[in-house]
């Protein structure tokens, strides 16, 4: 590739372009990337890193209430300042932005702090003009909130801005019904907002087994969270004093402070030069490639949100080290997506891995269910009727799990080790062959019976 500036240039230092880049250039090869905001991506900049710490602290609002139970005395009102919260999570991430940029520097990675877009199969033209080569391109630009088209949506904001608002919203309408609507709408009821989540269908959480769904739904209520189903957006009129009054079909109208829309996301192919090189693109505009994320276009290759094959973060690691591996390593190899577990980060946090007792179903035909339906012993004494769901799906021949589901307390750190033996095809007997951990929420999943 001498003939080239660089081996590899990848577009968007999110998080599979960082690991591509990384890993590309430890094999030897000579390695630039373009990012025009921010090293760290969606994930750590706007996504589920300052996410995550923003539920933490609204957990505290419901441990601050059960500590009573626990002999703390705790004030009353216990008052809580989301300045502070909002600028220590933005300071964290700041930190993370640095330690992303110094791991790159530090493998020899050079870092461009511009847009880029595809000139050619092998080029790149940067925003100031300057059109650079390369062996490899490698297009890893993440995705975008999607924003529905009605009368007043300009109103309306995304999540992205909801981790820079000046004051928490007395009262929020959050439109979506994916793990992004449900985490927020967990999030700023805990903070104190009115919120009301309304969604075009009546099914929240698409795709996730649908007892732990229902379950989800039921404790959000009972939390003061209102649902809206089968409502479309009509219009948004901003009064005189800024509340936001929300038309839609199917109900009456709302009259809120803020409106978020959390509807889904959108590939970042726009305006990105890919059809100079003849990429081509899927219907909902994301770059299509192969097993080993090869684009239409031999020389460019593609990964994580952009290509929206599997939109979570550990899967655009993984893709962007077997493309570096594959590519640049000599060790070539393929991501499995098969069994990969995710999490929803609600009040209570959900997490599943491997097949819904749905899909088990109509891929397996026979399956035996098994399940622990229980009050957590920190929920016991802290006098919260909230319980916990836990859930296994077997085939039923072999007793091979296939499918394991939760709602509860760390739910998403009790799956992860879970998600290994799922993973690794071991059966229903291997789990009651396993001494429980008691007193744990965990021992559920070897007691099930």
């Amino acid at each position: 590739m001498a003939d080239y500036d660089y081996d590899l240039f990848v577009i968007g230092a999110g998080s599979g372009g960082v690991r591509a880049a990384r890993v590309s250039a430890a094999h030897g090869a000579k390695v630039a990337i373009a990012e025009e905001y921010r090293v760290g991506g969606t994930c750590v900049i706007r996504g589920c890193v300052p996410k995550k710490l923003l539920v933490y602290g609204a957990h505290f609002a419901e441990d601050l209430r059960d500590a009573k139970q626990f002999g703390w005395d705790v004030p009353e009102p216990c008052n809580f300042s989301w300045p502070r919260l909002r600028d220590n999570v933005l300071s964290e991430v700041d930190r993370i932005n640095g330690a992303y940029t110094s791991t790159l520097t530090n493998h020899g990675v050079e870092i461009i702090g511009e847009r880029a877009t595809v000139s050619g199969p092998h080029s790149v033209k940067l925003a100031s003009g300057r059109t650079i080569t390369a062996g490899k391109i490698l297009v890893a630009v993440g995705a975008r909130p999607a924003i529905p088209v009605f009368d007043g949506h300009e109103h309306g904001i995304t999540s992205n801005e909801a981790f820079h608002l000046d004051a928490v919203p007395k009262r929020i309408l959050i439109a979506g019904a994916g793990y992004i609507a449900n985490e927020f709408a967990g999030i700023f009821n805990e903070f104190g907002s009115k919120v009301t989540l309304i969604n075009r269908s009546d099914v929240i959480l698409r795709g996730y087994d649908e007892s732990i769904r229902d379950r989800l739904l039921q404790i959000s209520m009972l939390k003061g969270i209102d649902f809206r189903f089968n409502a479309e957006f009509e219009r948004i009129e901003k009064g005189a004093d800024g509340c936001l009054t929300v038309t839609m079909s199917n109900h009456e109208p709302i009259t809120v402070d803020c409106v978020m829309f959390a509807t889904g996301r959108v590939p970042n192919t726009e305006g990105l030069g890919l059809e100079t090189a003849g990429i081509k693109l899927d219907d909902k505009g994301a770059i299509e490639v192969d097993e080993d994320s090869r684009s239409s276009c031999d020389s460019i290759y593609a990964v994580g949100d952009v290509t929206n094959r599997v939109q979570l973060t550990p899967v655009a690691i993984r893709e962007g080290q077997a493309f570096a591996d594959t590519v640049f390593g000599g060790k070539p190899h393929r991501v499995d997506y098969e069994n990969i577990p995710s999490a929803v980060f609600s009040h209570p946090p959900m997490a599943g891995v491997g097949l819904t007792e749905a899909q088990a179903k109509t891929k397996l035909g026979s399956v035996k269910v098994y399940q622990s339906d229980f009050r957590p012993m920190k929920n016991v004494l802290a006098g919260r009727n909230e319980r916990a769901l836990y859930k296994m799906i077997c085939e039923s021949e072999t007793g091979r799990v296939v499918g394991l589901h939760m709602i509860g307390p760390d739910s998403p750190e009790i799956l992860q080790a879970a998600a290994v033996a799922v993973k690794a095809g071991l059966t229903k007997d291997a789990f009651d062959q396993t001494v429980a951990l008691h007193p744990s929420m965990a021992e559920e999943l070897v007691l099930m019976r």
